[in-house]
């Protein structure tokens, strides 16, 4: 048996991994101890070696990094290593001045390295001061600067090119919210990087600064408290100054090296070593003259011959395979190429019988809007109607046809017409060079434009200039892109005839993609319980009222569980939308967990529930048009008060009369929602906006 998440036994003691907040105070704290608290020799070994290894640690993930930002707490840690490695110098300082002594880290980096000469070691350890300080830190805090300017100076026109992309509905909010964040995060990491450069210069002069007060300190101390001679103490004090210096600029180095890494990557698909790879060796000619050249000087009397005859090889060897793979590569494209224009010519009519193919959807443009479906041109349309058609999968469960998009000269020029299997459902007038803008209700100041409805939802829009959009946007319009409108238009004719859209074998289709994960229940459904035309025909009641059919492995339990009983599609209709209670009512509730509903009056649900009846083709109600309309004008005058209110026109009423009350409030809300108690969620909370009545007095009067 499963046990849920919150319930399940949580492991007891100290966890590193839960309490991670507590480690790094911790080490804060150990670090500052480190200044003010004598350390032993041995404790020093250890925190020494654990600074080398973190530094070469965070030098590798940086050259692993595919985004700079990804290591957004770096600017942080270089504070902290710096800061580890300063408190060490003191605690160095401290055991080289007080005991001649520092650990066996810093005795053999003072003899190892140096090979046994303190003055050896100090010219290396002024060198690799020079190459931090001078190179390396003075170039990374220079880029850190510039990136940090050109990223704030960016900033605004990124976020421009969110909202843009978000109002002409190439992403979702979701999505551009993800996009905003992560343009502050690129602004905050490098504006902290551009202070993080100034920690690794600042560490480069207070080591050349401990270095001198180390050696100047030894002297006096060892020639003044120690007894020991002039040349002794130089001896001693400068060789573990030296080692303790080389120590502490060695991982210096590294961290300053992997902030220049840091600085100086780009966003990339691949990792810092794959770039490398791919791009030296992008242009294998160039490979190949380099061999050449160094093959020369190898040749040349005097020079040494091997080493320059090996590396001319080895580029030449990298030269001609890096030639093969691009051959190859080029011969997989040619025949890439050749498949899709064969598929392409396959797909053209070759037969009289091919053009009586019927396109499920299709639109029309006039010749002034063919731009806007040519990339080349700089149109969208193409792209749009494909992120449409993924949407729309994803939201109601069933895939888009093919739309065909074909020029028309009989239209006006900046006309188009939309049909659906060759007949005529919408047609619409867009200016190009202009854009829609709609007042969200806020809005109080009027702009000059061409007033319009918007096609889709018949709301009340303008047409404004190009020169006047930024106005507009200022002043709270929503400003939509011409093909935008377009899309829009598209997409709310696709919900609304989504179940003319879904065919036989479309139906068939879905069903053998539920096989892959619910084999039997649909063995079980179909055909022995219902023909395929059968659940087809309960798709279409759903999608109907737009009910989504995505979750169709359900939707073909409930039909398999009461097909047996009925197979009246209505009726089994509605059992998947009671089964779909959650699901229903996800898409209506508010943030808060409310659903807003306008009820019928018992009386009238009563007489709803008297006037049905029975015949061999199934249930009907023969309500008087009048009576019919009186109701459906009742309906209106609530829910029209909820649609005022941003609200969605939701009436709920008992199962039984459900898709009775659907037919008459629909004849003058097309787009209400009838629900059913048996539809409503336990977890959503109902409010109640009204009550419809209708009485059959006052109809008299």
């Amino acid at each position: 048996m499963a046990i849920p998440a919150n319930q399940m036994p949580q492991e007891e003691g100290f966890s590193l991994a839960r309490n991670q907040d507590i480690v790094l105070a911790g080490c804060v704290v150990a670090i500052l101890a480190i200044l003010v608290i004598p350390v032993p020799t041995w404790l020093v070994d250890i925190l020494l070696s654990i600074n080398i290894s973190i530094s070469i640690v965070v030098m590798l993930t940086t050259i692993y990094l595919r985004n700079p930002v990804d290591f957004a707490v770096f600017p942080s840690l270089l504070l902290m290593l710096t800061l580890f490695r300063l408190s060490l110098n003191v605690a160095t300082t401290r055991l080289i001045l007080a005991n001649a002594e520092a650990g066996a880290v810093i005795n053999a980096f003072g003899t190892f390295v140096t090979s046994g000469s303190y003055i050896v070691g100090f010219i290396i350890f002024s060198i690799l001061v020079i190459i931090q300080f001078v190179v390396i830190t003075r170039g990374a805090g220079r880029i850190s600067e510039v990136a940090a300017r050109f990223t704030l100076d960016a900033m605004p026109g990124k976020q421009m090119g969110v909202d843009a992309d978000l109002n002409a509905g190439l992403i979702t909010e979701e999505q551009a919210r993800a996009r905003r964040t992560a343009i502050e995060r690129e602004a905050d990491f490098y504006g902290a990087m551009d202070g993080a450069t100034k920690f690794v210069r600042g560490d480069a002069i207070a080591g050349i600064i401990i270095a001198l007060v180390n050696i100047i300190g030894g002297l006096i101390i060892g020639v003044l408290q120690r007894g020991l001679t002039l040349t002794e103490a130089a001896q001693t004090y400068t060789q573990l100054t030296v080692g303790d210096g080389l120590v502490s600029q060695i991982p210096a180095l590294v961290i300053s090296t992997a902030a220049g890494l840091i600085v100086t990557r780009t966003v990339s698909e691949n990792n810092l070593g794959t770039d490398f790879g791919h791009q030296l060796t992008r242009y294998p000619r160039a490979l190949g003259v380099s061999a050449v050249m160094l093959a020369v000087f190898g040749l040349v009397p005097g020079m040494p011959t091997l080493p320059f005859i090996v590396v001319a090889a080895v580029l030449a060897f990298i030269a001609y395979q890096t030639t093969q793979t691009q051959a190859q590569q080029k011969t997989l494209e040619a025949q890439q190429s050749q498949a899709e224009e064969a598929a392409e010519q396959e797909a053209e009519p070759s037969r009289t019988e091919d053009l009586l193919a019927i396109d499920p959807l299709k639109i029309e443009l006039g010749y002034g809007l063919i731009s806007m479906a040519d990339p080349k041109q700089g149109g969208d349309l193409l792209t749009r109607i494909q992120i449409l058609r993924q949407q729309t999968a994803t939201k109601m469960g069933f895939i888009v046809p093919v739309v065909r998009i074909v020029d028309n000269m009989r239209l006006r020029a900046n006309e188009y017409r939309i049909l659906m299997r060759e007949a005529e459902i919408a047609r619409y007038e867009i200016m190009p060079d202009h854009f829609l803008a709609m007042n969200p209700g806020l809005v109080e100041e009027e702009i000059e434009g061409t007033p319009t409805l918007e096609p889709a939802f018949g709301l009340q829009a303008m047409w404004v200039s190009k020169g006047d959009r930024d106005r507009a946007e200022r002043l709270g319009y929503t400003i939509i892109e011409p093909s935008a409108v377009l899309a829009t238009h598209l997409t709310e004719l696709i919900m609304e005839y989504a179940d003319e859209l879904v065919t036989r074998e479309d139906t068939q289709n879905l069903v053998e993609t539920a096989k892959a994960t619910a084999k039997t229940v649909v063995e079980e459904l179909i055909p022995n319980v219902l023909t395929l035309g059968e659940v087809q025909k309960v798709l279409h009641n759903l999608l109907r009222e737009r009910v989504s059919v995505r979750n169709l492995e359900t939707i073909l339990e409930i039909l398999a569980d009461f097909g047996p009983r009925t197979k009246d599609v209505e009726v089994l209709a509605e059992y998947v939308r009671h089964a779909l209670a959650r699901q229903i009512c996800a898409e209506h509730k508010d943030e808060e967990g409310r659903l807003r509903v306008a009820t019928l009056s018992p009386a009238l649900e009563q007489e709803i529930l008297d006037a049905i009846q029975q015949s061999e083709t199934g249930e009907s109600i023969p309500i008087d048009p009048a009576r019919a309309d009186a109701i459906g004008q009742a309906a209106l005058e609530v829910i029209q008060p909820m649609l005022q209110a941003g609200h969605d026109p939701i009436v709920l009423t008992s199962a039984q009369t459900r898709r009775y009350a659907k037919r008459i409030v629909e004849r003058h809300m097309p787009k209400a929602i009838v629900l059913s108690y048996n539809e409503i969620d336990p977890s959503v909370k109902l409010e109640s906006e009204g009550q419809i009545e209708a009485p059959v007095e006052a109809e008299a009067q």
